[in-house]
């Protein structure tokens, strides 16, 4: 019920934590901009977002079922 949302919010978070934190500028401190990532890892990131905002909405639909 609410675990299952907690959870799926959870994995949503986590999800885009990665995401931010691996589109994020370098921590070099030089000035450089950061170096552009490739598409496998663009496209493992997405997947990961998908996967997670899946789980958020079936634990939501369960939740509601549940109710």
């Amino acid at each position: 019920m609410i675990r299952r949302t907690a959870a799926g919010a959870a994995v949503l978070a986590i999800a885009a934590a990665a995401l931010l934190t691996a589109c994020g500028p370098s921590g070099s401190g030089s000035g450089a901009a950061p170096a552009k990532p490739d598409d496998a890892q663009v496209q493992q990131m997405q997947q990961a977002v998908d996967g997670a905002e899946s789980a958020a909405a079936q634990a939501d639909d369960d939740a509601t079922k549940d109710n």
